[in-house]
């Protein structure tokens, strides 16, 4: 079961949720309107592509902030909304990123081509997700024209709740692509979320409902949360 923790800025708290254990993917959001937007350093020379803080620190000869061993951290994802495949590009290399997940009205031709740019020279191994807001069971139709494209699904719904027409879509998905469920996942929620069962239900999206300030999770509603979900003990 994936769990991944979306819209993490600030250093200290994203080593904290990686040591939780039971997070396996890392979302950064790299959507200039958003609150949770994590912003380059220039490198002011125009033509060279601006730095993240981890790269930064790597050409001075520092450690970087967050260990960069990829067999070890959970995994890293980019959180993009119809961003310029340029800007993509050069933030899967800044920032190591594993996936690359797109939450705007980007196109199958779109994305095939981003693919193509990032493999093999660039990010070899390169994961594409795409987000797809599901309000009625109508909307699932989208996932035809990513099928085969894309790696995952992630369905952001705006309810768990029985008679909730998009949760009884989502329960009725029939195409190959595993997703995970975003959106409403909050506190609370872990039993419906346990109950749930589907051949390509893959995990959940973690976001703003464990937050204490945009950017920052709140470490103890994690493990609380978590505590539950896997019914563990940490």
């Amino acid at each position: 079961m994936i769990i991944k923790v979306c819209g993490l800025r600030e250093a200290e708290n994203i080593r904290a949720i990686s040591e939780l254990g039971n997070v396996n993917m890392l979302g950064f959001n790299f959507c200039p309107d958003s609150p949770r937007f994590i912003r380059m350093i220039s490198s002011r020379a125009g033509i060279i592509p601006d730095y993240s803080e981890e790269r930064l620190q790597k050409a001075r000869g520092l450690e970087p902030e967050v260990a960069a061993d990829s067999t070890k951290r959970p995994k890293r994802v980019g959180v993009f909304v119809d961003d310029m495949p340029q800007n993509i590009v050069t933030r899967v290399y800044n920032y190591d990123l594993d996936y690359v997940q797109l939450s705007g009205s980007e196109s199958a031709v779109m994305i095939d081509n981003l693919r193509r740019t990032l493999e093999p020279d660039i990010r070899p191994g390169i994961g594409i997700i795409k987000e797809i807001a599901i309000n009625n069971p109508d909307d699932l139709k989208q996932c035809k024209e990513y099928e085969g494209l894309v790696d995952m699904f992630i369905f952001n719904i705006p309810s768990l709740a029985e008679d909730d027409a998009a949760w009884q879509g989502v329960k009725d998905y029939e195409g190959p692509t595993p997703f995970l469920l975003s959106g409403c996942i909050a506190p609370g929620c872990q039993q419906v979320l346990r109950r749930f069962n589907h051949p390509h239900f893959a995990g959940i999206n973690l976001d703003e409902h464990f937050e204490t300030e945009p950017g920052v999770k709140d470490i103890e509603r994690l493990k609380d949360f978590l505590f539950s979900f896997f019914n563990a003990k940490y």
